[in-house]
């Protein structure tokens, strides 16, 4: 089932309305007559753990020697506290 409503009505009622939408209702939403969005059940996206393994490549170089910028900005500059 599809319940439309204006935006006024949707502001004043939204708690009603999230309780149609919690039983798989779809809520639209009109302005001046014109649909303008949906209100439909939230469906959860699963999380991959390791979603790029594979696709991502670095050469080991890259940890060798650390930047001296970015030590500069975890453990600022050696040089002003002297």
């Amino acid at each position: 089932m599809t319940v439309n409503v204006n935006i006024h009505e949707a502001k004043t009622h939204l708690s009603r309305l999230l309780e149609h939408v919690a039983t798989g209702e779809r809520v639209i939403i009109s302005k001046a007559g014109k649909p303008v969005a949906d209100l439909v059940p939230h469906q959860r996206t699963p999380v991959v753990i390791g979603g790029l393994k594979g696709e991502l490549r670095y050469d080991d170089d890259a940890f060798a020697e650390p930047d001296p910028d970015i030590q500069r900005m975890f453990y600022g500059d050696d040089s002003a506290a002297s």
